[in-house]
């Protein structure tokens, strides 16, 4: 394969955004934008569909100065999308459509922003390229604030939401404290699979203690010692704080929460929320005591005003690493991290096999988990904890944030 490869590049963004999916999306546009190899640099609206459907924003149309406010910008400023497309030997529908438009544009290079998922998307569209013989380097850039892709050491978005969680739990157990008599308090964190965002709620605990227990989906849920630990922390201390995952389970399987409900995304994962709410009822009602159930949702995406700078500047290098080695020849891999904390802290980009990296999840360690099982060891935070240093440098503008906006002229 020939280095010198003239041609356009998409850019899309897929699945649940983050407080710093930008910052990759701006690495890969600024770079791109940058090359004289790239002739054209095109962004993919609401994702893989914005291909299919032949809606390409014109990133060159774009005002440079609003470009650059897209690393403090929360949320997918492309637009995103959950959508499967399936298996090419079983239908090649929409590969057939997506070389079609990659023909129309001249699209040579193509990098994908989301996670699990969406590397999977990136892999069929780069194995069905090469199999029609149609040349186009294809690029995954990682991003999901469940921290659970395989290889790297960290996924951007990450440390930004496990930032806003400690933030979070350090300010209600302030809260929780003011009056004289004693409440309960659960929080509920994203995490279907892997505990990785409910685990930040430790960090909390680095300075002055403040959350008392923390479930995460990597153990098995049992109600009973559930109710016995909480009930016994709330007698001995009149307080008690307890972050829980979303996604806890029962050892037969079955999720915590009744909220489960038969809708799923669209790659077929079931909807989940209300376990706060549900564990808060049932503690009211073992212990009458004063319950309050926090549900941070969306909240712990998209709070770019406590966005970690680590964060921001690791997630524009993973974009811009990806053009940087598409130009080099480089297809079929994802951009991760590898990480050497031994002296300080230190990160640089390394490349990993898409075929690898799609479909698997990372769990949080078992090992970072205490005996008991509810609770997370000291580890974490040695982990943890160098990802969500600095500030971010968000501009505000009477008093309020100034994000970017876009204008999203479509190509024609």
């Amino acid at each position: 394969m020939s280095n010198a490869l003239k041609g356009a590049l998409i850019i899309g963004q897929s699945g649940g955004p983050s407080s710093v999916i930008n910052a990759s999306a701006y690495g890969v546009i600024k770079t791109a934008l940058e090359s004289d190899c790239i002739t054209k640099v095109y962004g993919a609206n609401h994702g893989i569909k914005g291909v299919l459907d032949d809606r390409l924003l014109c990133m060159d149309a774009e005002d440079p100065a609003e470009l650059a406010r897209l690393p403090y910008t929360p949320s997918s400023a492309l637009g995103s999308c959950r959508y499967k497309i399936a298996d090419p030997d079983v239908d090649d529908t929409d590969y057939k459509r997506i070389l079609e438009i990659f023909k129309k544009y001249d699209v040579r290079y193509f990098c994908y922003n989301g996670g699990n998922d969406s590397m999977d998307t990136c892999n069929k569209i780069s194995k069905y390229m090469k199999k029609v013989g149609y040349e186009c380097r294809v690029m995954g850039v990682p991003k999901t604030i469940d921290n659970d892709l395989f290889g790297t050491d960290h996924c951007p978005g990450f440390a930004s939401a496990a930032k806003y969680i400690a933030t979070s739990v350090m300010e209600v157990a302030r809260d929780a404290q003011v009056y004289n008599t004693g409440m309960i308090t659960i929080i509920e964190c994203m995490g279907r699979h892997a505990g990785w965002l409910t685990a930040a709620a430790a960090l909390a605990n680095e300075k002055e203690h403040c959350c008392d227990f923390i479930y995460l989906p990597e153990v098995d849920f049992d109600m009973d010692k559930f109710v016995a630990d909480v009930s016994e922390c709330y007698k001995k201390n009149g307080n008690c704080i307890v972050a829980v995952s979303e996604g806890i389970h029962y050892a037969d399987g079955r999720f915590v929460s009744e909220a489960k409900t038969a809708a799923t995304d669209g790659f077929g994962h079931a909807q989940l929320g209300g376990l706060a709410a549900t564990l808060a009822n049932i503690m009211k009602e073992k212990t009458g005591a004063k319950v309050r159930g926090i549900e941070l949702s969306l909240l712990q995406r998209c709070a770019a005003h406590c966005a970690s700078l680590t964060d921001i500047e690791e997630s524009f290098l993973s974009g811009k690493t990806a053009v940087e080695e598409m130009l080099k020849g480089t297809t079929d891999k994802m951009v991760g991290f590898a990480c050497d904390r031994t002296n300080g802290y230190k990160c640089e980009a390394k490349l990993f096999d898409l075929a690898d990296v799609a479909n698997f999840e990372k769990k949080f360690p078992r090992e970072w988990i205490n005996a008991e099982g509810n609770n997370v060891t000291h580890e974490f935070a040695g982990y943890a904890l160098p990802l969500i240093q600095g500030e971010t440098k968000l501009e505000k503008e009477d008093g309020l944030p100034r994000f970017a906006r876009l204008k999203k002229v479509f190509a024609e």
